[in-house]
C-alpha cells in the first residue's frame, strides 16, 4: 500500500507525465466544477414551472435557488481544511458522489420540500468543489502564467451558465423540470473517472483541529441573513420574525468575531483582512456574486414572464452571449498576466453594469436583437472580470494563506449570490404586485429590477478603486 501511494504521489505523477500533468489536474478539477456550476445555473428557467406546479409565488419558489446557494456558501468554508486533512483526491471524489446522489434524488422528487432538500445537497457538494480550482491554480502555477491558467480553468466554468439555460429550457419543455436535475451528472461522472485515474494520493500533513464552533456561527449568520431578506416580503419589516432573523445574523457575526480573535486556527482568520487590497477585493467579490446570480435569475424570468418566450427560446437567446464569453476569457487571462488585474476588473464591472442599464432604460421597447446585444456586451464584461478578480485580490497573499484566502473570496462571492437571488426574487414579487402583471406595468417592474443590478455594480466599482494597482510581472 505504501508503494502504491508513492507511485501515485504528485511528484511521481509529475515525473511520469511531465510539465503537462499540472494542466491535467486543473482540467479534471475544472470538469468537476462545471458539474456543480450546471446545478447552479440550470434551475433558473424552471422558476415559472415550479410556480405553477406547486402553486407558489416567486418569493417561495426562490428557495429552490437560495437553498442551493446557501448550502454552497456554507460548504465552501471547510473546503481548505478538508483539502489538508483528506487530500485533493479523496475530497474531490467523495464530493462528486454526493453531487450525483443529490441529482438523482432531485429527479425523483414529488414535493417542493423534496426539491429544496435535493437542491441543498447539490449546493453543499458544489460549494466544496468551487474553491478547489483556485487553490490548485495558485499552488501549481507560477505567478507569470496564473492569468493564463485562470482563463483556461474559468472558460468552461463561465461558459456553462450561458449554455445551461438553453439546454435546461429544452429539457424543461420536453421532459419537465425533473430532468434538469440530471444536467450535471455526465460531467460529474467524467470527472469522477478521471480523478480516480490521475489525481495524486494525499500527503501526510500536520492538521490543526477543525473549527466547528466557527463554522456553526458563520452558518447561522448566513442562514439568518438569507431568511431576513426573504422575510421582508412574506412577513414585513415590522414583524417579530424578520427582526428575529436580523438579530440572529448580527449576534452570530459578533460571536464569530469574538471567537476568531481567541482562536489561532479559526475557519476564517481575521488577520487576512489587514491587507486593504484583500478586504476590498472581498467586497467586490460579494457585489459581483450579487449581480451575477441575480442577473442569471432575472433574465430568463423576464424573458418568459414579460416577453412571453418559451423556456427553450429564452435559453437559446442567451447562446450568443455564451460564445462572446468563451472568446473573451482566454484573452482576458493573458491580459491579467501582463497588465493590472485591478484595471481589468474595473473595466469588466463597468461594461457588465452598463449592459443592465439597457434593460432598465428600454425594457418596454426592447426587441429580440436588443436583448442579444445587451447580453453579449454583459458577458464580455463578465469575461474580463473572471480571470482578473481572483488575481487582483490574492496576489499579495503569502503561500500559506492562499487556501483560506481563496475560500474567503469564494465565500463572499457566493454569499453575494445568495443575497442577490433572494433579494431579487423578493424585489420582483413586490414590484409585480405594485406595477401589475400586464403590459406596461410588468415591463416597468423588470426595468426597476435591472436598475437595481446596475447600482450594485456601480458600488462594486467604488470598492475596486481602492485595490492596489499592481502590475503582474
Amino acid at each position: 500500500m505504501h508503494t502504491q501511494t508513492q507511485l501515485r504521489s504528485f511528484e511521481a505523477l509529475s515525473q511520469r507525465y511531465g510539465e503537462r500533468y499540472k494542466w491535467m489536474v486543473l482540467l479534471i478539477i475544472g470538469v468537476g466544477t462545471i458539474a456543480g456550476v450546471l446545478c447552479t445555473s440550470s434551475f433558473n428557467v424552471a422558476v415559472p414551472a415550479l410556480t405553477h406546479t406547486f402553486h407558489l409565488g416567486q418569493d417561495h419558489v426562490q428557495w429552490a435557488m437560495t437553498a442551493f446557494l446557501a448550502a454552497m456558501t456554507i460548504g465552501m468554508l471547510p473546503a481548505a481544511w478538508w483539502l489538508e486533512r483528506f487530500g485533493l483526491r479523496r475530497i474531490f471524489i467523495t464530493t462528486l458522489w454526493l453531487l450525483i446522489a443529490a441529482s438523482v434524488a432531485g429527479f425523483y422528487a414529488h414535493s417542493f420540500v423534496e426539491v429544496v432538500i435535493a437542491r441543498l445537497l447539490q449546493g453543499l457538494a458544489a460549494g466544496v468543489l468551487q474553491p478547489l480550482g483556485v487553490m490548485a491554480l495558485m499552488r501549481l502555477f507560477p505567478p507569470n502564467i496564473q492569468g493564463r491558467a485562470s482563463g483556461i480553468l474559468i472558460v468552461g466554468i463561465a461558459f456553462t451558465p450561458a449554455i445551461a439555460p438553453s439546454i435546461s429550457g429544452w429539457l424543461l419543455d420536453q421532459f419537465g423540470w425533473h430532468a434538469i436535475f440530471l444536467l450535471g451528472v455526465p460531467f460529474a461522472l467524467i470527472a469522477l473517472l478521471c480523478a480516480w485515474r490521475w489525481l495524486p494520493a494525499p500527503r501526510k500533513n500536520p492538521i490543526k483541529p477543525f473549527d466547528w464552533p466557527g463554522l456553526g456561527w458563520l452558518s447561522a449568520a448566513t442562514i439568518g441573513l438569507v431568511e431576513f431578506v426573504s422575510s421582508l416580503h412574506h412577513s414585513g419589516l415590522a414583524s417579530a420574525w424578520t427582526w428575529g432573523q436580523a438579530t440572529l445574523t448580527v449576534v452570530s457575526m459578533i460571536c464569530y468575531l469574538r471567537h476568531a480573535h481567541q482562536l489561532p486556527h479559526a475557519i476564517i482568520q481575521l488577520h487576512l483582512f489587514n491587507r486593504p487590497t484583500f478586504s476590498r477585493g472581498t467586497l467586490v467579490a460579494f457585489a459581483y456574486g450579487f449581480g451575477l446570480y441575480a442577473s442569471t435569475y432575472l433574465i430568463p424570468v423576464f424573458l418568459q414572464n414579460a416577453m412571453a418566450y418559451s423556456a427553450t427560446d429564452a435559453g437559446l437567446l442567451l447562446l450568443p452571449s455564451g460564445l462572446a464569453l468563451v472568446l473573451t476569457i482566454p484573452f482576458a487571462g493573458r491580459m491579467a498576466d501582463r497588465f493590472s488585474p485591478k484595471r481589468i476588473t474595473l473595466a469588466g464591472l463597468l461594461i457588465f453594469g452598463l449592459s443592465f442599464m439597457v434593460f432598465a432604460v428600454a425594457a418596454k421597447q426592447v426587441q429580440y436583437w436588443d436583448i442579444v446585444a445587451a447580453t453579449v456586451v454583459g458577458r464580455i464584461g463578465l469575461g474580463l472580470i473572471l480571470p482578473a478578480l481572483n488575481l487582483a485580490t490574492l496576489h499579495e497573499m503569502e503561500p500559506h494563506q492562499l487556501g483560506q484566502s481563496s475560500v474567503v473570496v469564494s465565500y463572499a462571492r457566493q454569499l453575494g449570490g445568495v443575497v442577490g437571488v433572494t433579494m431579487m426574487a423578493v424585489f420582483m414579487e413586490w414590484r409585480e404586485r405594485v406595477c401589475g402583471m400586464v403590459t406596461p406595468g410588468i415591463f416597468e417592474a423588470y426595468a426597476q429590477g435591472f436598475l437595481l443590478l446596475s447600482v450594485v455594480f456601480a458600488l462594486a466599482m467604488i470598492a475596486a478603486l481602492g485595490m492596489k494597482d499592481a502590475k503582474r510581472e
